[in-house]
């Protein structure tokens, strides 16, 4: 996990999947239990395509 600025530790693979999709500041602009709790699911996800989807199915759902 890396720990960003803002406190958080973030799984490597979510961190990577934000950035490309860029939603690190949506994320860090959340509460900090809802970031807890992407944070906690975005662990239980095996696959580079399993992560993509998962930030994928948030950014879509806040930017259009």
């Amino acid at each position: 996990m890396e720990k960003y600025s803002r406190g958080v530790e973030l799984p490597v693979g979510f961190g990577l999947a934000l950035e490309e999709y860029q939603a690190m500041d949506y994320f860090f602009s959340l509460p900090k239990k809802e970031q807890q709790h992407m944070v906690d699911h975005a662990e239980t996800l095996q696959s580079k395509l399993e992560m993509q989807a998962y930030v994928n199915s948030f950014v879509e759902s806040k930017f259009h």
